[in-house]
């Protein structure tokens, strides 16, 4: 299996450890993919500062291929994290840095390349959406994370995504059961070919051929978790995989069986995740003197942060 994350990248800085951590929806996919045993690549643009280096060094250690990818001039994105009582609380951005401000327009070749990979990931802070139809024409299947911001459940803009998107994906674990039932009924009308909502504590929701799927959730112990950081990532590429496996196609969605086993071991993943220090270890001690971490600091309270899963 190849697989691919296109799009965003950012550090997460927890206030409380006093420690800076590689993340963003599509380096996460490529990472917990890779992990799973994968052929893993990540698409995008780094920032020239030490967080970039953060990313960039993080992904190579994690044997994912980062060759295509480029390095612009300004700051990578950050945001700051605080934890309760297990749970990350997000405090504020910098609006993504040069990884939104400047994001990846795909050339021919770029496109010829993705074309190579079985599944192409990506989200809505990557901004990507303009090319979305060329690379769902180029071949490969793609998933788009659609977070839980409200203007990314509105019919414009799913009317204007998913008819690109092989698999939708949505954190809901603010909406009811009807809810959202709805909004994968939504995204599907629209034109998605499959739609997944991970909802925290109560599992999970898959809606494919007409049919939906409902998915629990694995025992962690309380006193095993570190932090939620990454879980519905880890859910979502663990989920995928097993798909792919499963010889999930555009032609024709997964059986029930093969649904009920692919959520089966998106929950184990995820719930593993909860073990790990933010979203895939590889933590940085910050210092306010270093440049990088007093520019951000000097930022606060920077702008207010969507509602991130």
């Amino acid at each position: 299996m190849r697989v691919l994350g296109f799009g965003d990248n950012i550090v997460d800085r927890f206030i409380d450890r006093r420690t800076s951590y590689p993340g963003g929806n599509s380096v996460n996919f490529s990472v917990f993919a890779r992990r799973l045993g994968a052929d893993a690549a990540y698409l995008g643009v780094f920032g020239n500062d030490r967080f970039g280096d953060l990313l960039k060094e993080s992904l190579r250690a994690e044997s994912v291929d980062i060759s295509r990818s480029v390095t612009r001039i300004g700051p990578s994105g950050w945001t700051n994290i605080r934890l309760e009582d297990g749970e990350r609380q997000f405090l504020d951005w910098n609006g993504g840095g040069i990884t939104l401000a400047e994001p990846l327009h795909p050339s021919a070749e770029d496109l010829a390349y993705l074309a190579g990979f079985d599944v192409v990931h990506s989200s809505v802070y990557s901004g990507i959406e303009e090319h979305l139809p060329a690379l769902h024409a180029a071949g490969p299947r793609v998933s788009f994370d659609f977070s839980s911001d409200d203007d990314r459940r509105s019919e414009a803009y799913l009317a204007a995504v998913c008819p690109f998107v092989d698999l939708a994906q949505f954190s809901s674990a603010d909406l009811g059961h009807r809810e959202t039932r709805d909004l994968l009924s939504t995204a599907i009308r629209h034109g998605a070919g499959a739609a997944l909502a991970t909802r925290g504590t109560e599992g999970a929701l898959f809606l494919a051929g007409g049919t939906f799927h409902e998915g629990g959730v694995e025992y962690i112990p309380p006193s095993s978790v570190v932090d939620t950081m990454g879980c519905g990532d880890a859910y979502l590429t663990a989920m995928i995989l097993r798909l792919l496996q499963a010889g999930w196609s555009r032609e024709a969605p997964p059986d029930a069986g093969e649904v009920a086993a692919s959520m089966q071991a998106a929950a184990l993943y995820s719930a593993r995740q909860c073990t790990v220090e933010g979203a895939f270890g590889h933590g940085w001690p910050f210092s306010d003197a270093d440049p990088d971490e007093a520019r951000a600091a000097l930022a606060g309270p920077g702008v207010p942060l969507p509602r991130y899963h």
